[in-house]
């Protein structure tokens, strides 16, 4: 593993809030520097490097005096407006004293679902990067709001991975890696140096982030690594204040947790759908429906969903559930949640008598489906 790791020709470095607060919790600019000297010695091989960095909202919290942050999602846009600048104030001054310049990047959840959008953030960042410029993204926290959210910058890396093509994803935080246990609670837990498939098992050791100051958690780790998994990039989990820890992943040191990535990558579109698109609602199958989109490459007929959930219009992405409650995949739907209700358990041939109308057979697809 050590040698496929010599290869990388790009890198995606998501640093936590956590690995930039100092003893005090203040964001810290000695922490920051530590990186960019780090990621020069990384770009002097030849290897881009792209940042996905949070931090705002802590910065904001420190500029107005604030110790614990505040559950409304228009303060914490605020404090992001009032940290924002701060934070690339102390990247730009930290990375200033290596000689390497920085932008900053901002975006939102519907900028990963525009494909238009993603070929002009991949065609800009290609160009920073020829112009030996960093580049650092963090989400629009000013902008987003609750239902648009990516919700934490380990998710937001894992998109960037595929829309870039990226080789490896690294994600800097306070823990070594995965454990078998909770470290915290049981002194004898064991670290996991590799994760060949994240099943329920591992899902089952994740716990949620006890930070004031942070997002996410191992949960949001675990989906960041699934999702890069599934364009075939490989994740490596690291404790970031470890001295050194990036260049010696990228020598071929065993550092942390790698879980292993797909050896068949998803195709973009259907990582699209997948993980870019935000699902606004559900269909329930029955076993045959399951079968032949699981086992067998159908599209999902009306004939086999028993149930429907949400308010959804034609062309937005919806969750597949068995009946179990299991999800099994996600699509792109060609009928409104008002229309699959009364088309639910018929016969694509009734489609048109019952609505008046039809667009097509299937209410979702093949090509627009991609099976979890």
């Amino acid at each position: 593993m050590a040698s496929a790791l010599l290869d990388v020709k790009r890198v995606i470095l998501k640093i936590g809030t956590s690995v930039l607060l100092d003893s005090e919790g203040k964001v810290s600019g000695i922490k920051a520097e530590g990186f960019s000297r780090q990621i020069k010695a990384v770009k002097d091989t030849g290897i881009d490097v792209i940042v996905v960095s949070s931090g705002a909202i802590a910065c904001g919290m420190e500029a107005m005096g604030l110790s614990k942050k505040p559950k409304q999602i228009a303060r914490k846009q605020a404090l992001a407006s009032v940290g924002q600048g701060l934070l690339m104030k102390i990247y730009m001054d930290a990375f200033a004293r290596v000689g390497l310049k920085v932008s900053q990047v901002l975006l939102t959840h519907e900028d990963t679902k525009s494909r238009s959008r993603c070929l002009n953030l991949l065609n800009t960042i290609d160009t920073l990067l020829t112009m030996d410029v960093v580049p650092i993204i963090n989400e629009n926290d000013t902008l987003s709001f609750q239902e648009i959210m990516f919700g934490d910058n380990d998710n937001l890396s894992a998109l960037i991975a595929q829309i870039t093509n990226a080789d490896l994803l690294l994600l800097l935080s306070d823990v070594d890696g995965l454990y078998d246990k909770d470290p915290n609670r049981f002194p004898g837990a064991r670290l996991i140096s590799t994760v060949r498939k994240i099943d329920e098992g591992v899902e089952k050791l994740a716990n949620g982030t006890r930070s004031e100051k942070s997002v996410g958690g191992m949960v949001s780790k675990l989906e960041a690594a699934k999702k890069a998994g599934h364009y075939g990039i490989p994740t490596r989990l690291i404790r970031g204040d470890a001295k050194d820890v990036v260049l010696r992943v990228l020598r071929g040191e065993e550092v942390g947790t790698l879980f292993l990535a797909k050896k068949k990558r998803l195709a973009r579109k259907k990582c699209w759908i997948a993980f870019a698109f935000k699902t606004k609602g559900k269909l329930w199958v029955d076993e045959g429906a399951e079968r032949a989109i699981t086992s067998r490459g159908g599209s999902l007929l009306p004939s086999g969903i028993t149930g429907v959930e949400g308010d959804f219009a034609r062309g937005e992405c919806v969750e597949i559930s068995n009946n179990s409650g299991k999800v099994v995949g996600r699509g792109i739907a060609n009928y409104s949640s008002s229309d699959v209700s009364q088309i639910k358990g018929s016969k694509s041939v009734e489609i048109e008598k019952k609505l008046g109308y039809k667009y097509t057979e299937e209410v979702i697809h093949r090509d627009n489906m991609v099976v979890l």
